[in-house]
């Protein structure tokens, strides 16, 4: 062939490759800064929330009223941390206000029960607690079976155990309420009323879960786990993560969070009623996603759980201490909070 009817090999340009590998280095950089920007987006809120209630009512910064805030905050925090690994894992559970109502139903005619029979009401009072605990793991446990073993989505799980747990309340209270004796009420009001170090016993106990959570949650490979079948549960599957058992003990632990926020919660009316954990399932479910937890799973963290049920009570109880909107409009609030979180994170995984 003729010189010049020979085409030259193509070489690549250097500098053609070049701009390829910059925007991506700037894509890889965007998403950092934007996850800390949405870490710190509750704390942000939190502190703009208290600035404006000391605005507009200086006896929002006090302490009693930081330790009311907080003490009302511990039943719906503890919740709100269980359901936490439930969303993380891609889960849901509707039924906790149901399922706290009939847990205390249950402690309740328990107590007043076991008070007469074991002639010792202070033992009466401990197994009504430890009573609480279990049969929130049992219904937890309910709840991952029927999902992992049955495979029901949680979502029509818990809708329908809802109405269950409501129903026999309801039943057992004989469409009324279920109260303690007296005297087993004033030996069990401690644990409510009482207070360590000038801090509420309630307040307490949901430090104390709530550090217990983040251990569990980024320090075990449980947590690990939850995380991962939250991310992608069929990669999760290859890498012979067991993800029924790990399911399975995510309800267990909300359960278990649903009973101690219970026993705390039974001292304060000393009663158990239809109406009792009435939308329960809304402020924890809100608490998660405010506190930064993707409602696709796969990520989140008990330290944005905790700031964001703070933050609800507080818009609470700015609501009780000024007249801004009516208190009648709470939910709705957090109704709102709820999709406008849910269409801020429309892009996460």
């Amino acid at each position: 062939m003729p010189p010049e009817q020979q085409t030259p090999p193509s070489t690549p340009r250097p500098e053609a490759a070049q701009p390829l590998q910059q925007p991506q280095h700037r894509s890889e950089a965007k998403p950092r800064w934007t996850e800390r920007l949405h870490g710190l987006g509750p704390v942000i809120g939190l502190v703009l929330l208290c600035i404006a209630g000391t605005l507009l009512n200086g006896d929002f910064a006090t302490l009693d009223n930081a330790m009311n805030v907080l003490t009302r905050t511990a039943f719906i925090g503890i919740i709100a941390v269980g359901m936490c690994f439930v969303i993380i894992s891609g889960g849901i559970d509707l039924s906790v206000g149901s399922m706290a109502a009939l847990i205390a139903g249950s402690v309740i005619m328990f107590i007043n029960w076991a008070g007469p029979a074991s002639g010792s009401p202070l033992l009466a009072v401990v197994m009504g607690a430890v009573l609480a605990i279990v049969l929130g793991a049992v219904f937890g446990l309910a709840h991952g079976l029927l999902i992992t073993k049955g495979r029901i989505e949680p979502f029509i799980v818990t809708l329908g155990t809802l109405g269950i747990f409501r129903a026999y309340l309801t039943y057992f209270a004989d469409g009324g309420a279920l109260t303690l004796d007296n005297d087993l009420s004033d030996l069990y009001a401690p644990v409510y009323y009482a207070s360590l170090a000038g801090i509420p016993v309630p307040v307490w106990v949901f430090v104390i879960v709530a550090i217990i959570g983040g251990v569990i949650l980024n320090r075990t490979a449980y947590g690990r786990y939850v995380q991962a079948i939250g991310s992608n549960e069929q990669v999760a599957r290859y890498a012979a993560v067991d993800v029924d058992r790990v399911k399975i003990l995510t309800y267990v632990l909300l359960g278990v969070c649903v009973g101690i926020a219970t026993l705390l919660y039974v001292p304060r009316l000393g009663s158990a009623s239809p109406t009792t954990g009435l939308l329960w399932e809304l402020e924890a479910i809100a608490a998660v996603i405010v506190g930064g937890t993707a409602l696709k799973g796969g990520a989140g963290s008990i330290t944005g759980t905790v700031v964001g049920a703070i933050l609800l009570s507080v818009i609470s109880n700015i609501l009780n201490l000024t007249s801004i909107i009516s208190v009648y409009l709470n939910a709705a609030v957090q109704g709102f909070v709820i999709i406008i979180v849910a269409f801020l994170q429309r892009g996460r995984r």
